[in-house]
């Protein structure tokens, strides 16, 4: 087995080093996150896809088959999370907080940077397609869930997803592939694109620590512990069948996907639900229960995570 201290000195120390000076920056100072988080949804992150994309070694047929095994997780996910919810017998407002954090992971300013840590240039090109998929399928199938019993809140949110930069930042990166106008990596505009998107991992970390340092978890940890155990065990389990399924011809690609998959919950859910959920979860607010999951979830990950990437580097799984 492969030292847990060397995995978690290699790809965990650097992200919970930079994520804990945003978390201590966000204590003592009262940051204005709302900057930072424009540039990088319209800035940093379309700039790291699109070089990622357009420049990856990865074959087409690794990214449809990446593609393939994003969305059946993302099926088996929610429908844990929904067979949880009713054996329960959870609202709709809970059940919609339940699908949300256990079926959308943290890829964006989380995954992005372990994956690259653990997994090299794989890594970071697997990571960046499966941020990419799941930037679709939350502001379409999340805001679905996260809108229940209201159509117009529906279709309004659906529309969200062609505000999203990354869609076409995706979009231009296949079709410039397709077209093979792709500039050399060598080049000024290539060259000029990483330096952009090289710059979008450590603020995503600096943005994820502010954010966690804003969340209030004590009145509320005690009502996510579920949800923290089908998170950060169930769905990484859920994971390993999905790349085992799909059948990775590379070892990295299936080690990256599961562990994009195995992430804490993402920030996006927090979002989505105060803008299209109402109500009450565990007798808390739905959005401090979904800010308490989140939080809890990315705490657990550091032993998670370390203990799962030295599995998968050992081979003994894929």
């Amino acid at each position: 087995m492969v030292s847990l201290v060397s995995v978690f000195a290699t790809a965990i120390l650097p992200i919970v080093a930079v994520g804990g000076v945003g978390y201590l920056l966000g204590r003592v100072r009262d940051i204005e996150t709302d900057a930072l988080n424009t540039v990088v949804v319209y800035v940093l992150a379309p700039a790291l896809v699109f070089h990622s994309l357009a420049t990856t070694t990865l074959a087409q047929s690794t990214l449809a088959r990446i593609t393939v095994a994003i969305l059946v997780f993302h099926v088996l996910a929610i429908a844990l999370a929904e067979a949880a919810g009713r054996l329960f017998g959870a609202s709709e407002t809970a059940l919609a907080a339940l699908t949300l954090v256990i079926a959308f992971p943290n890829t964006g300013n989380y995954g992005v940077p372990v994956s690259s840590f653990a997994f090299g240039d794989t890594g970071r090109a697997t990571a960046v397609v499966y941020l990419s998929v799941q930037a679709a399928l939350i502001y379409t199938v999340g805001v679905f869930l996260a809108s229940r019993g209201s159509a117009e809140s529906r279709f309004a949110g659906v529309r969200q997803v062609f505000r999203v930069p990354l869609v076409y930042a995706v979009a231009a990166a296949l079709l410039a592939r397709a077209l093979g106008v792709v500039p050399p990596v060598d080049s000024t505009a290539m060259s000029t694109l990483q330096l952009v998107g090289d710059s979008a991992i450590p603020v995503m970390l600096l943005l994820l620590g502010i954010q966690l340092a804003r969340t209030n978890v004590a009145s509320t940890l005690s009502s996510v512990s579920g949800v923290v155990g089908l998170k950060m065990v169930v769905a990484p389990v859920i994971a390993v069948a999905v790349a085992l399924l799909v059948g990775f011809s590379d070892p990295a690609v299936a080690r990256t996907f599961v562990l994009e998959s195995a992430m804490p919950s993402a920030v996006t859910p927090l979002i989505l639900v105060g803008e299209f959920a109402e109500g009450e979860v565990a007798g808390v607010p739905v959005t401090e229960f979904v800010s308490t999951a989140i939080f809890a979830t990315t705490v657990v990950s550091v032993l998670t995570l370390t203990v799962l990437i030295a599995v998968l580097e050992s081979g003994v799984v894929l």
